[in-house]
């Protein structure tokens, strides 16, 4: 599977980063590709090249790696919205593309965590998985303000529904082939985004 490969690079990527943040991009691929439950400490210590034991040198365990996964990116996502959507007072429209190329950007370039995100969030504990949400929301948020800008015409509600169904576009990557180059794939997640962001509302 292409994320299980991505976890296979991980492993013999440049020592630029951390330690600690190769071990934690390494079980993110494995996570993504056999599930939370099919990833044992032993597992990613042998694609990392370490023990099990020696990873609880810097994570608590399997529990821990996914908190420190989920709540960077989310945090991360939140900053980059908030400046994108702020970037361009008195233009809607400049600061809704922008948005959407700095979401299909990181879409692009986090698959794995899109698919941690989409189907292990709920193993997290209480705290952080509330702390993740709430990031969530205010991001979202952001698209809201945007949108309902845009859109004189439409409610809140109405602009949470349209920005959610342009994440869900835009979030379609971990399940692409690899048979349209990077380029073309963001321009065409681009492309449909925005057409659906900005056409036409019914008020009704």
């Amino acid at each position: 599977m292409a994320v299980e490969q991505q976890a296979r690079r991980a492993a013999g990527a440049a020592r630029r980063r951390s330690r600690r943040d190769e071990i934690l991009e390494i079980a993110v691929g494995l996570f993504a590709a056999r599930g939370y439950h099919g990833v044992s400490m032993d597992d990613i210590g042998a694609a990392a090249g370490v023990t099990g034991p020696a990873l609880y040198h810097h994570f608590a365990g399997k529990e821990a790696m996914l908190v420190a996964a989920l709540i960077p990116v989310s945090e991360g996502l939140l900053a980059g919205g908030r400046e994108r959507a702020a970037g361009h007072p008195g233009d809607p429209r400049a600061a809704l593309e922008s948005l959407v190329d700095f979401h299909v950007d990181f879409a692009l370039a986090n698959p794995a965590v899109i698919a941690l995100h989409l189907h292990e969030l709920d193993r997290l504990p209480e705290e952080p998985r509330r702390r993740i949400r709430q990031l969530q929301r205010m991001y979202v948020e952001e698209w809201v303000a945007v949108l309902t800008v845009l859109h004189p015409d439409l409610s809140d509600g109405a602009a949470r529904v349209l920005a959610h169904a342009a994440f869900g576009l835009m979030n379609s990557t971990p399940f692409l082939g690899g048979e349209v180059d990077r380029r073309r794939r963001a321009a065409l997640l681009r492309g449909a985004a925005l057409a659906a962001l900005l056409a036409p509302t019914d008020p009704t």
